[in-house]
């Protein structure tokens, strides 16, 4: 399979594959207004020339939006192949070639997040384990942080201290979201669960996080959407109405 880097140059025409409507759609926009804030900072954005999931996002770690210490390596953001493309080796091919760039950059390794077991949005773990990745910490309730490193090194990437807690005490009571634009769902949904919280009368924040500052010192591994319910995690995978609606009477 081809594969395309798309850049500032070739944003506008190419498909971004976990968007697929056309650029007029807010979806796109955002996701795409994500990518070009990002090239500046080192960001990889590799796709099969296909038209679907299959593709590979990575940025320097010292750039990612979540609260690590990972610095010297890469920290790949997704990587998804899905639907017809599975079981074709395209992940392999992905990862391979992010491998090969970050090596080339004189980068010490590669960073995930991933799950105690397979999650959606998060690396599969089983997966990873079986390209040489390693997990080197975790953090409440099931996030894990997995590296593959390059050579020998003594300094292993690890979670800041601010997704230790279990529970947030400074957070309000009710429902709070933290969310950035680096999934185009986001764009979708939070607007959504927003409408069906006021509908209910349900107390409910949302933290539309925007700058990397913010996303760095964050009380979620996964910025790019985690809800909180009284300080408590709750999830970190994108709701629809219906399963928020799930989520809202199981919380009474």
């Amino acid at each position: 399979m081809e594969l395309i880097k798309v850049t500032n140059d070739n944003l506008e025409q190419e498909h971004i594959c976990c968007a697929i409507s056309n650029n007029k759609d807010f979806q796109v926009i955002s996701k795409k207004t994500w990518l070009k804030d990002r090239f500046g900072e080192g960001l990889v954005f590799l796709k099969g020339n296909v038209r679907g999931k299959c593709f590979i996002e990575y940025i320097p770690a010292e750039f990612a939006w979540t609260p690590i210490e990972a610095n010297g390596s890469m920290f790949i953001d997704c990587l998804w192949v899905s639907g017809q493309f599975k079981g074709c080796g395209y992940s392999n091919l992905l990862l391979g070639e992010c491998i090969k760039d970050s090596k080339a950059k004189g980068k010490k390794g590669l960073v995930v997040l991933s799950s105690k077991k397979k999650r959606g949005f998060l690396a599969d773990p089983k997966y990873m384990e079986y390209k040489g990745f390693e997990t080197v910490d975790a953090a409440h309730p099931y996030f894990e942080l997995m590296y593959l490193p390059f050579g020998r090194t003594a300094e292993k990437p690890y979670f800041k201290e601010s997704v230790k807690r279990v529970k947030h005490e400074d957070m309000r009571n009710g429902f709070t979201l933290y969310y950035t634009n680096q999934c185009p769902f986001t764009a979708k949904y939070v607007p959504i669960l927003e409408e069906l919280a006021k509908k209910r009368n349900i107390e409910f924040q949302t933290v539309h996080i925007q700058t990397r500052e913010t996303a760095q010192n964050a009380p979620t591994p996964f910025t790019t959407f985690s809800l909180f319910y009284n300080g408590e995690f709750i999830t970190h995978e994108i709701l629809s109405e219906k399963k928020f609606e799930k989520i809202l009477n199981s919380n009474g």
